[in-house]
């Protein structure tokens, strides 16, 4: 019915460089598009760890860590990575970080002796192995955290409030600390406790904190009067040490100056003794002698006469003043002191007269015996 025409128009028929320009096109597209998936490919495949970090890089479900810091390659889609921080991280139980107010129901707790009192504590923290950090547990800081607070509450029950505000917190502490290591052992879920430390601790109303302050107080006063009077013990201790050294080392220096004096004594009295068998006589008049010139110069001689004057005779200075003094008196006593040594002077041996007379006394006793 209608024939197909043989002839066809210059719009039929195909142009060459149309295609060549198609070509290109979509050959620059696929270019683009390659580069493209090979830049993310290769954004994904390198990796930057720092100095305070861990890379877990898992294979297959194949967890491996990675602890040198620098630039890193991976498998892009086959291999998975997480970072983990080395460093000691920490988290408040108690109170808010930025407003640093009490949260109630983490601070509030009761005493042993059934007070009330608000706790805040601080909790550090630091991962030890970061593939059971990431793998053992599905959130170990919340295990930790529940762990902390129990442990919290049970160790603050026993203590008074005293204790858990004034004197008791590095026990506390320290006890907090004991249990959580053990028990994070026990769990081995990769982190480790660092430290724990109370903040802050006091009653929940101003009344309460206004009578521990004044307890407070009071005990800053004893310990300040127990230290003076220690510092006063100190002081008074080495002095009473030091005058009773000084005293004994006084009668050791009077015993010893004693023993030595009756030892010289005895010896003296030996070695008279011994002249004594020698020489009795002569020893005897010695020692006579002796004793009179220790004894007459203390001596004091009166003489009561008939009419009831007296007359001092020794010591000599006193008579010779006497007379002077006296007149008539002295004129006659110096006379007879005249004639007594006149007649001694014509005598010539009046002393020795004497002496030989009380010798021949002695030598009577002598012979007596």
């Amino acid at each position: 019915m209608f024939k197909s025409r043989k002839n066809k128009g210059v719009y039929d028929q195909p142009d060459p460089e149309s295609k060549k320009g198609r070509k290109k096109l979509g050959a620059t597209a696929g270019i683009v598009v390659i580069l493209f998936i090979a830049l993310y490919l290769f954004a994904g495949s390198v990796y930057t760890l720092k100095e305070n970090e861990y890379a877990v890089v898992t294979t297959f479900g194949v967890p491996d860590v990675v602890e040198e810091s620098g630039i890193h390659v991976k498998i892009p889609y086959i291999q998975q990575l997480k970072k983990v921080p080395k460093t000691i991280n920490g988290f408040p139980i108690g109170y808010e970080t930025n407003s640093e107010e009490f949260v109630d129901k983490e601070s509030f707790m009761i005493t042993r002796d059934y007070n009330f009192v608000n706790v805040d504590f601080y909790v550090a923290y630091k991962v030890t192995d970061p593939v059971k950090y990431l793998y053992a547990s599905e959130n170990p800081i919340a295990i930790l955290k529940n762990l902390t607070q129990s442990y919290i509450r049970d160790t603050i029950g026993l203590y008074d409030v005293d204790s858990v505000i004034t004197t008791g917190k590095n026990e506390i502490q320290a006890s907090i600390k004991d249990k959580i290591v053990t028990r994070l052992e026990e769990e081995d879920i990769g982190i480790q406790l660092v430290n724990i430390t109370i903040q802050d601790a006091e009653p929940p109303t101003q009344e309460v904190i206004n009578a521990f302050k004044n307890v407070e107080n009071a005990k800053q006063g004893k310990e300040t009067s127990i230290n003076k009077a220690n510092q006063k013990r100190n002081e008074d201790i080495p002095a009473a040490r030091a005058a009773a050294d000084e005293t004994v080392k006084t009668a050791q220096a009077q015993a010893e100056e004693r023993v030595n004096e009756a030892k010289g004594q005895t010896a003296r009295l030996n070695e008279l003794y011994a002249e004594y068998q020698k020489y009795p006589l002569i020893t005897k008049q010695r020692m006579f002698y002796e004793t009179m010139e220790e004894i007459l110069p203390g001596m004091k001689v009166i003489i009561e006469k008939s009419d009831g004057t007296t007359q001092t005779m020794l010591p000599l200075e006193s008579f010779t003043g006497a007379s002077f003094a006296n007149g008539g008196s002295g004129q006659n006593g110096q006379a007879d002191g005249q004639r007594n040594s006149a007649a001694g002077s014509q005598n010539g041996t009046g002393q020795s007269n004497s002496t030989a007379a009380s010798g021949s006394g002695m030598a009577g006793d002598e012979d007596a015996q």
